[in-house]
């Protein structure tokens, strides 16, 4: 393969950032562009000085320019935690309408192909399980989970305009939860959570009585199927996750037996519009790609452990 220059916006998230360190392994130069919202430049400090890494520090939904030749386009960026994008409402769905506007457009000024991050949150509350690709969703569009929702269908929507109008090469993959080193302590999302809470020798928050689901994906897998979609003849949403689903209260317990925690568990009352259940079905992305999850969750979380132990360790 050639080498390419990507540009990566939410480069210095959680997934971006994993990615700038994947494509520069295969010989790439990468742009990463975030403005740090929920991003951290500490994801990326590791790369300062690298000759084929570049960092640029701005809102995707203002006016985009990137001098020279671009390859590809992933579209990362965006508030992706309950904490963050109730805290972000207005820049979640800027960033989903406007970014993603922003960032079809210079992929098609520089002719690049174009990969979307999109959601399984597009599914809503699913009343389909697990969730397929040509389910169309149970979505509350003006819950305080919509702001999320509703950006990332619209982002989607948008995607496959430029690609039936424009005859852009555009893919998009549909992100169920995923999980692993780089995540914020403070993110709000169930692994940094429970993790955190174990670290400090505090019970875990579970709410509702435990039984909804969730299937957990380790990063490195995602972002394997990531760089096997971007490079497929695929241009329909493809579901990547990890098709294994267990309830949040069994994953608690797992949690805690890992950590060594025996604080044990309280229970709180379910957030508004949060699913029920949650599992891909990856059918598609086994036929497609020939890809599918292989970290097993407890190594997984032990890898991710360790990461949370060192961060909780240097504050």
């Amino acid at each position: 393969m050639a080498a390419m220059r990507v540009l990566i916006t939410g480069g210095a998230g959680f997934l971006g950032s994993h990615l700038c360190d994947h494509f520069l392994s295969e010989g790439h130069q990468v742009i990463a562009m975030d403005n740090l919202i929920t991003g951290s430049v500490r994801n990326i400090e590791h790369l300062a000085g690298h000759e084929h890494f570049r960092s640029i520090r701005q809102d995707v939904t203002e006016y985009l320019y990137i001098d020279g030749p671009v390859d590809t386009v992933l579209h990362f960026a965006s508030p992706a935690s309950p904490i963050d994008y109730l805290e972000f409402p207005i820049q979640t769905l800027k960033v989903g309408a406007m970014g993603t506007h922003k960032a079809l457009g210079l992929a098609r000024a520089k002719g690049a192909r174009f990969l979307l991050a999109s959601t399984s949150e597009v599914y809503g509350d699913p009343q389909v399980h697990p969730q397929p690709e040509d389910y169309w969703g149970h979505v509350n569009p003006i819950g305080p989970r919509g702001v999320y929702d509703e950006a990332k269908r619209f982002a989607e929507a948008i995607t496959m305009a430029y690609q039936r109008c424009h005859g852009l090469e555009t893919r998009i993959a549909r992100i169920f939860n995923t999980y692993g080193p780089r995540m914020r302590l403070d993110d709000g999302r169930v692994v940094p959570n429970f993790v955190g809470q174990a670290l400090r020798g505090e019970p875990l928050t579970v709410h509702g009585d435990g039984s909804q689901t969730r299937s957990f994906c380790f990063y490195s897998d995602l972002i394997e199927g990531i760089f096997r979609l971007l490079f497929s003849d695929y241009m329909l949403p493809l579901n990547l996750g990890n098709p294994v689903e267990m309830s949040i209260l069994d994953f608690a317990h797992t949690v805690n037996r890992l950590v060594g925690n025996r604080a044990g568990i309280v229970y709180k009352p379910l957030p508004v519009d949060d699913p029920k259940v949650r599992q891909p079905d990856i059918s598609r992305a086994r036929q497609i790609l020939g890809w599918e999850p292989n970290v097993d969750l407890e190594d997984g979380l032990q890898q991710t452990v360790a990461w949370f132990r060192r961060i909780l360790c240097s504050s």
